[in-house]
């Protein structure tokens, strides 16, 4: 599997899904899939936390490839960051890249957590 689109009808077929009824889950219009699929477009931000989430996958695997979509579900493991320290000079040593990464994990975290506010209500 090369591209993201790929990645994701590989995931639709997984789950039994037909796209139609992937993209009204996902509110995406179906010209957008046909975008994704011809190498037009790629998935906004959002809208790729929103695929991964709904599809219990990591970014990594579903923008990248890494891994495989079965080893990177969430595996529950707690990590110890007490000991992780943050100071503008560790901050000032990121890459662009590694930045950017961080800016995605937030919004998918402060996507996560406002989905289960939503659930409990």
């Amino acid at each position: 599997m090369q591209t993201i689109y790929e990645r994701i009808e590989y995931l639709i077929k997984q789950k039994g899904l037909t796209k139609k009824s992937f993209c009204e889950q996902l509110n995406i219009s179906t010209g957008n899939m046909g975008d994704w699929k011809r190498g037009k477009t790629t998935p906004g931000t959002h809208k790729l936390i929103e695929i991964g989430d709904f599809f219990h996958v990591s970014l990594d695997w579903l923008i990248l490839g890494k891994d495989t979509p079965d080893t990177v579900r969430e595996s529950g493991v707690d990590y110890d960051l007490s000991d992780v320290q943050l100071s503008e000079s560790r901050v000032d040593e990121l890459l662009p890249a590694e930045k950017n990464f961080i800016k995605e994990y937030i919004a998918f975290a402060e996507y996560r957590k406002q989905k289960m506010v939503d659930e409990e209500s």
